[in-house]
This record gives structure tokens, sequence and C-alpha cells, in this order.
């Protein structure tokens, strides 16, 4: 069975590591100074792949945390995806000019399809992740402040139709829970688009977690608190995955 890729998140608040619970900016746990020293740390693990979200810019309509997701380019050779805060054309052209080599695009594919669509068309789908970040079966938006009417399925349907081959998909009732991650949601979304590249968020909280979704036959994972606070070893984790 193919392995399933490990991705570690960096969350962003005033230039700080933090992480968040169920998406509550008043539940937040700072973990690091230095967003690019953890970036740098993930690196000498062995990692290749790094998540990083500007929460700031996701409340704020706006890219805020630039500068800390260019230290994180310039430190290390992680490949990056960022998300938070891009609604413009001149968001999403400082994102990639401050190292990103993917972006994660969630409100506006909500709000303004059009925009989404060129933004595909324009980069291509290889640097263009769909965020569906879910609340009792609905994507929410603005930094999951908001929900929408859109429907999961429905709303992965249409982008998939449009080339997106690559979905970032939270489920906020679990994230920075520590409680598991939503595996037969992840699961129903596999069945229903096998050829999906899902990148499965929310809830991981111990390696058994990630043996799970690599058992499900999940292409991706996102896990973060559980990293910050111990309860995966990391090296522990990189001997399972190299086996």
């Amino acid at each position: 069975m193919k392995q399933i890729e490990l991705i570690p998140a960096i969350d962003i608040i005033d230039g700080h590591c933090v992480r968040l619970t169920k998406g509550d900016y008043k539940q937040k746990t700072v973990y690091h100074d230095s967003p690019a020293d953890v970036a740098k740390k993930f690196e000498d693990l062995g990692f290749k792949r790094l998540h990083v979200v500007d929460l700031d810019g996701a409340k704020s309509k706006h890219i805020v945390n630039s500068a800390a997701l260019k230290s994180i380019t310039t430190a290390t050779n992680l490949v990056v995806d960022f998300g938070g805060g891009i609604k413009t054309d001149d968001d999403i052209c400082q994102a990639f000019e401050a190292g990103a080599s993917m972006v994660t695009i969630g409100s506006v594919a909500v709000t303004q399809p059009k925009l989404f669509e060129g933004w595909l068309n324009t980069y291509g789908a290889e640097r263009i992740i769909l965020g569906a970040d879910v609340r009792n079966g609905r994507i929410s938006i603005n930094g999951w402040k908001d929900n929408s009417n859109e429907s999961l399925l429905p709303f992965l349907e249409k982008y998939i139709r449009m080339g997106v081959k690559t979905v970032l998909c939270t489920e906020i009732s679990k994230d920075g829970t520590l409680s598991g991650p939503a595996i037969p949601l992840y699961k129903e979304i596999m069945d229903t688009y096998p050829t999906l590249h899902l990148i499965a968020s929310g809830g991981v909280s111990s390696m058994r977690d990630i043996e799970c979704l690599n058992t499900t036959g999940i292409p991706s994972v996102v896990f973060g608190k559980a990293i910050y606070e111990g309860h995966i070893n990391l090296k522990e984790l990189w001997r399972w995955h190299e086996e």
C-alpha cells in the first residue's frame, strides 16, 4: 500500500505559531514565536511538505502574515501550501511571491466562483488547492466564522468538473480537539471521487489515527496539535512511514 503523505501544519497569528480549537480564536495556544524555526525543525526531521495558514488573514479577508511565510520559504526547501486571507489577485500574487508553491482557496470558491475558476485556469490545478472546511455538512468561510449554503459533495463535484485535482478538507468540529479524524467523512469523499487527491485535516491525535487514514486510502494528512503537544513521536512516525 502506498504510504500516506505527511504534512505538518503551522498556523500563524501575530507572526507566532499557534493552534486553535474548533476554529475558535478565543481558544488559542501559542507554541512558538518563530514559524521559520518550527518549519526548519520539520525539514530536519525529513518532511518535504508544509501547510501554512494565516489565521489573521482568514479573519481579516486579506493576507496579513506574508512576512512569516517568506521567512519559512527562505529558511527551508519545504514545498509550502499557504491559505488564509487570499481574496484578490493581489493576495494570490503576494502568496506566490512570498514563496508558496501552492495556495489553498476556500472562501473565494464559495463567494466568487468565477474568480476561483480564473485562478484555476491561470495557475493550474497543480498550484490551486480547493479548501473545503465543513461544519454540519456545509462549507464554512471567512476563517470559519460564517456558514454558507453549500453542501460538501455538490460543492466538490462542481469544482472537480472545472479541473480541481486536490482538496483539503477540514472537519471543523474535530480541528484542534485531538479526538480523532472524521474518517467516515473522508471515506465518503474518496468513495465518491476515487481519483481525487484528498488532504484530510482535523482531529489527528496519534500515529494510530494516521495509520487508520492510510488504511482507508486517504492520500494525504495535515496534522499539527498532536505534534506540538507531544502526542506523536515524529522519529517513530517516520520509521513507520519509511517501512
